[in-house]
């Protein structure tokens, strides 16, 4: 299990080909100090994940939630980055991400009210479903478009610079995303300000159908970073020891020295965009098995944590069982919950309500009595 850096080609993705290490750079001696505590609870937080997309996979299926996008396959790059960060670091995600905020402490019930759209979610039900968000965690809100988080984590990380709390910031993407022009932007800002910024790139072979061999012509994102200034590493993104080991050095040299550094992380994106997508259109199912049953960052790590002697099948089948039960209640909780007092639409605009938005607001309660019918208010909180 290891990271590499340097810019030569990249390697096959789908031959399953490993490149070594490249001599005189050693990010890996943390690997040895990791505790059995600690790499249980990496495994613990991947699988608790993965049961939380399948359940809300198949819950968008069954039409009780309007959408979701699952992270099968990259939970590697989600917990083993998550976990070489400190908990001040400012997090910016693009959508697949949930691992980062489920390691930091996002509780599931949260995840299951942000989904819902119900009146416990923080963002008071006014975004789609995955698009999460946590002050408390300095996560900060996801949005849809890709690659505008990029210029604006390069801005808060000159922020976070000035502020000089050896604090950094973390920007997560695609491969695709990197095709942006706000990729370019956020990369040079962040280059020529000097900011404590990780940019981490998620390439897990497909901009939802679109193959790599069709994004770039040359050698991937990590090759990138010198035209800015920028240090690079390629990691192994399937190797969540790897991840952890990139991460906490981009980290220490974001703050240490002040200056960006860029993370490619080659994994595989095992389940479908979304569940508005159907990725049989564009790729084989042998493909995807492959990635599935011979190179999963879950089968990798509890391999690595059987030939220790630190976890069983007991273990296994106890915490499959109990994850799913403690998955399941929050859904269950979340499903009964009422949703947001339609008030809140015209609320967080301004500090007080214009006469235009209140113009509207009694527009919008004037329909509502004279439909009700069709609004069942005894669904939403007073």
């Amino acid at each position: 299990m290891c990271a590499f850096v340097g810019y030569e080609k990249m390697w096959n993705r789908f031959s399953g080909a490993r490149k070594t290490c490249l001599t005189g750079t050693n990010f890996f001696l943390d690997l040895f100090l990791l505790s059995k505590e600690t790499v249980l609870n990496f495994y613990q937080k991947m699988t608790l994940l993965n049961t939380m997309d399948r359940i809300l996979y198949e819950s968008q299926r069954q039409g009780r939630i309007s959408f979701y996008m699952t992270n099968y396959g990259e939970e590697g790059t989600h917990i083993g980055s998550a976990a070489a960060l400190d908990p001040s670091d400012i997090v910016f995600g693009q959508y697949r991400e949930a691992g980062v905020l489920m390691y930091r402490g996002f509780p599931l019930d949260l995840f299951m009210a942000q989904c819902y759209a119900n009146a416990d979610d923080l963002g008071k039900g006014r975004q789609m479903p995955v698009h999460y968000g946590s002050r408390d965690l300095n996560f900060v809100t996801i949005s849809s478009p890709l690659a505008t988080q990029i210029p604006q984590a390069a801005g808060a990380a000159y922020a976070v610079k000035r502020e000089n709390m050896n604090r950094a910031v973390i920007c997560y993407f695609g491969e695709g995303a990197a095709s942006e022009g706000d990729a370019h932007a956020g990369f040079n800002f962040s280059a020529t300000l000097e900011c404590p910024l990780i940019f981490f790139c998620r390439n897990n072979g497909y901009a939802i159908s679109t193959p790599t061999n069709e994004q770039y012509r040359g050698d991937g994102i990590a090759a990138r970073g010198p035209g800015y200034g920028m240090l690079s590493i390629r990691v192994d993104g399937n190797d969540v020891f790897a991840v952890y080991n990139a991460t906490k050095e981009a980290r220490r040299r974001a703050v240490a020295e002040n200056q960006p550094f860029l993370i490619e992380a080659m994994t595989y994106r095992i389940g479908h965009h979304s569940t508005s997508d159907d990725s049989s259109a564009y790729r084989s199912v042998d493909e995807v098995n492959y990635w599935d049953k011979q190179d999963h960052p879950i089968s990798r790590l509890r391999h690595y944590m059987t030939t220790r002697g630190w976890w069983s099948e007991d273990d296994e089948r106890s915490w499959r069982k109990q994850s799913r039960k403690t998955v399941m209640e929050a859904f269950e909780r979340a499903e009964r919950r009422l949703k947001p007092n339609p008030d809140l639409l015209f609320t967080d605009v301004y500090q007080e309500m214009t006469p235009n938005l209140d113009k509207q607001r009694e527009s919008l309660w004037r329909h509502v009595q004279q439909y009700k019918e069709h609004y069942p208010l005894d669904l939403y909180d007073k």
